[in-house]
């Protein structure tokens, strides 16, 4: 394996930064686009330079503009989306030198992932399960819903878009903050089950590597912010046929409730590799493979899959998560007092986000964090919607894009 010039498309999400702590400890030379000085990619020894940007939910084009301007200056051998960025990369491939490597999907793939809208279509038209739905013309047309449902807007990422309704007043405030939606808005019921999720990658519609893992603690959201390997292999084969309907090319997410039925209900889709720590950690590479890919290299063989019964976490998110449900100090000092004494989620358990040892200067980043939160626990929101702003497109964006 031989060390390659990458550029991260990003730095601020959490996927941004569990593929750095992948590919710095194996020799690659990383640098990333960000609007933000202080994103979370620049705590690390493994990042050489944070190049800022415009934020690509506010201005795509102009990103994408100072993406080249960065390609031209510095030889890089791939160009790696490590969020949103996936689909501007796509729609607009023609823009992007021939001689940098990038594995993204078609444009007319991604119409039917982008959107929440298109995808629960395309669940339906593949006959793959899902909790039931309808695309709503008119706010009436909720009268027909027993509480509780959530609400989806077709476009938004990180939780933005989603809200639960469980009484008039949600129904109220879910409408005021999300209707109209660009692309639409959708109503969908409830599932119960355990929430997990499979991280694909294909080459041109063919399966080669897959993962499956379920959330053990969450984070802002509802993220999985401490995920275990299992195997879930209904869930590889539903991902496979969804890839090869799709001829999808690069990585691709599924969020499922894995029901007692073993049976996954399929949430939304995010068209793209999304926090691969654990899939790495149970033995598949998906960040090394997704950069061969990227280089046109054949993978061959079979199908990568890991080992089930693997731990990890990010102490980061977790307490991000417990100080935005409840907004109590004590519950961010529970925590940090679990992983310090390594019981419950923590057991057994690798920190893949800032792992301290490996990249000393992410324990800046970790700390800074912690004190906001210690100091204020209602500012993790705040704290998190900042990093979404960085790196989420926005619908504005997706027309502008087209």
């Amino acid at each position: 394996m031989r060390n390659l010039r990458v550029l991260l498309s990003e730095g601020s999400s959490l996927s941004s930064r569990e593929i750095i702590s992948v590919l710095g400890p194996v020799g690659h030379e990383l640098d990333v686009m960000d609007p933000d000085r202080w994103c979370l990619a620049r705590f690390s020894r493994w990042v050489r330079h944070v190049v800022r940007c415009p934020a690509v939910g506010q201005d795509p084009l102009g990103y994408l503009d100072a993406v080249l301007a960065r390609l031209r200056s510095r030889h890089y051998d791939v160009l790696l989306p490590t969020h949103e960025q996936a689909y501007l990369f796509a729609r607009l491939r023609e823009r992007l030198p021939r001689d940098v490597g990038l594995a993204v999907a078609d444009p007319s793939a991604f119409a039917d992932v982008q959107s929440k809208v298109a995808f629960c279509r395309l669940l339906e038209r593949l006959e793959l399960p899902q909790p039931r739905f309808q695309v709503l013309d008119d706010p009436r047309q909720l009268d027909a819903w027993a509480y509780p449902y959530w609400l989806k807007a077709a476009f938004s990422t990180a939780g933005q878009g989603v809200r639960p309704v469980r009484d008039e007043g949600e129904r109220a405030s879910a409408l005021a903050a999300l209707w109209p939606a660009a692309g639409g808005l959708l109503v969908q019921a409830p599932a119960q089950g355990t929430y997990g999720q499979v991280q694909a990658l294909f080459d041109r519609g063919r399966l080669i590597a897959a993962h499956t893992c379920v959330a053990a603690a969450t984070g802002i959201g509802g993220s999985a912010a401490a995920r275990l390997s299992v195997d879930h292999r209904p869930a590889r084969e539903h991902a496979a046929m969804l890839g090869e309907a799709l001829s999808w090319h690069g990585g691709l997410t599924l969020d499922y409730f894995w029901t007692d039925r073993g049976c996954p209900l399929y949430l939304e889709c995010n068209p793209r590799t999304v926090e691969p720590g654990n899939a790495v950690a149970s033995g598949v590479p998906i960040p090394q493979l997704q950069l061969d890919l990227s280089l046109g290299e054949t993978v061959n063989g079979p199908v990568v899959t890991g080992r089930p019964g693997v731990r990890t976490h990010s102490l980061m998110g977790i307490c991000l998560g417990a100080a935005d449900r409840r907004g109590r100090r004590r519950d961010v000092g529970a925590e940090l007092a679990g992983a310090l004494a390594r019981r419950g989620v923590y057991h057994d358990s690798s920190e893949i986000l800032t792992p301290l040892r490996s990249d000393p200067p992410s324990a800046l980043a970790l700390a800074v964090v912690l004190a906001r939160v210690l100091a204020a626990p209602r500012s993790a929101a705040q704290l998190a919607q900042r990093s979404v702003d960085a790196y989420a497109l926005s619908p504005e964006a997706v027309q502008t894009i087209g």
